[in-house]
Parts: C-alpha cells; sequence; structure tokens
C-alpha cells in the first residue's frame, strides 16, 4: 500500500483500512468510492481554477501578487502536512489546499506567461494529455503496480526532492548554480526526467485511491485521495512549465 505520492501516507491509509475491517456492518454510503472520489477531484479543480484567476487578474491590472502568490504556497504546504497526519480533516483540509494552491498556481502561471506568451495553455494541455495518457494505460492493465514498479518510483522521487532541497539551500547561501537552472540540455534533461517521474506518481495515486475502495475506507478519504491526486498534477504542471520555459528560451 505504499505510495510514491508523499502525500499518501501508508499509515493513514493502514490505520484507516484497520478501522473499516473491525466493523460489523460497513454502509456503502459511508465508505470510499471511486465515483465519490473522482466527483472530489473535479471540485478541487474547479476551486483551484477559481482561486488561481485570482492571482492571475492581479497580475494583469497591474497589482503585485506576490504576496498571495508566496503566501498560498505556504498555508497549501501546511494544509498537505495536516492532512498527512489527521486524514480524518481531509473534508475542510482538500478544499482549502485547491484554494490557497490555486493562488500560487495564477501567480507564477502569470509571470511565466508574461516571459512566455502562450505557455500556460501549452503547460496545461500536456498535463491534461498525460493524465488522460496514464489513466488510460492503468484502466486497461498496460501499465501495472506491483512492489518493484513502487519502490523504483518511490526512490527516483525521494532522490528528485532531496536534490531540490540541496540545490535551494545551497544557492540560498553560497553562489552555487544548480545543474537544473538555466537552459543547456543538461537542464532540459533533468526537467524531462523529472516530468517522467511525476507522470508515474498518477499511476501509483490511482493504485493507491483503487485499494482503498477495495478495503472499504471511510468516506472522508475521498477527498484525501483527491488531495493526493491533485498534488500530483500540480507537481506535473509545474514542471511542465519549467521545460517549456527552457525550450522557448533556446528559440
Amino acid at each position: 500500500m505504499n505510495s510514491n505520492n508523499p502525500f499518501f501516507k501508508t499509515k493513514s491509509f493502514k490505520e484507516n483500512n484497520e478501522t473499516a475491517h473491525d466493523a460489523v456492518v460497513i454502509d456503502y454510503n459511508q465508505t470510499m468510492t471511486v465515483s465519490g472520489t473522482i466527483n472530489k477531484s473535479f471540485l478541487m479543480l474547479i476551486l483551484l481554477v477559481a482561486s488561481a484567476s485570482i492571482t492571475w487578474i492581479m497580475a494583469y491590472s497591474g497589482q503585485n501578487p506576490m504576496v498571495f502568490t508566496i503566501g498560498g504556497a505556504i498555508v497549501a504546504l501546511i494544509l498537505v502536512l495536516i492532512a498527512a497526519f489527521k486524514p480524518e480533516y481531509s473534508g475542510w483540509l482538500a478544499p482549502g489546499y485547491a484554494i490557497f494552491e490555486g493562488l500560487f498556481i495564477g501567480g507564477i502561471s502569470a509571470i511565466f506567461e508574461v516571459m512566455y506568451p502562450g505557455i500556460v495553455i501549452q503547460a496545461v494541455s500536456c498535463t491534461f494529455v498525460t493524465f488522460i495518457v496514464c489513466f488510460g494505460l492503468y484502466k486497461y492493465q498496460i501499465v501495472k503496480v506491483n512492489e518493484r514498479f513502487r519502490s523504483i518510483v518511490v526512490a527516483a522521487t525521494l532522490a528528485i526532492a532531496t536534490y531540490y532541497l540541496i540545490s535551494w539551500l545551497l544557492s540560498l547561501f553560497t553562489s552555487f548554480q544548480p545543474v537544473h537552472y538555466g537552459n543547456s540540455l543538461m537542464s532540459i534533461g533533468i526537467s524531462v526526467f523529472v516530468i517522467v517521474i511525476a507522470a508515474l506518481n498518477l499511476f501509483l495515486d490511482f493504485d493507491q485511491i483503487e485499494k482503498g475502495v477495495q478495503q472499504k475506507m471511510p468516506k472522508y478519504m475521498e477527498w484525501y485521495g483527491a488531495m493526493g491526486l491533485m498534488i500530483t498534477l500540480v507537481w506535473l504542471y509545474i514542471e511542465f512549465l519549467r521545460l517549456l520555459s527552457k525550450l522557448s528560451s533556446r528559440d
């Protein structure tokens, strides 16, 4: 039951799984379903887009959206951390995450759009196509999630997170220039690799949600699953923005 998405904590799923199995009678209306998770994912997407329009409009009206952009990212991260330890509050935390993450996405997207006109619609399209392709491959079992697949993606994701963290700290306190900065072929290659790993996260997210449904986890886990899926999609979108900006700057 491990997932490559750091948000999907195995402990949380196991605890809720044990609770479900200890029950004598399980009401279907009170357990996690695929359709319920999908509906909540769409609702979160709507909230995120609506919130993103706020900082987007601010940027294009001449106002500085950075306070809302940075603040949104920080609050969204805090909500994710809380949900990871308290999934039973996901019904409130997940919509909140979508709203505050939307502020961040809108501000960042506006910055990239000013620098590279047309890049946002390209990044959104790439993210959408990637999601559809991965969902199709998973649904028709062309790609199957097993322990080896899971462990490889988990290791790669942790390596990326560690690299990003160390690079950020070094660039913050020293004159170190991370390899993934700039538009060199090496930098572009790193971005492509990260996008592939982010896409592979989607398979583990799909698998985690499906297993949660099979194990009749509590209804609030639909929000938890939707939140985890949204985190992966946001990561994928940001990485597409980075890659497309590098390619555009080489023209």
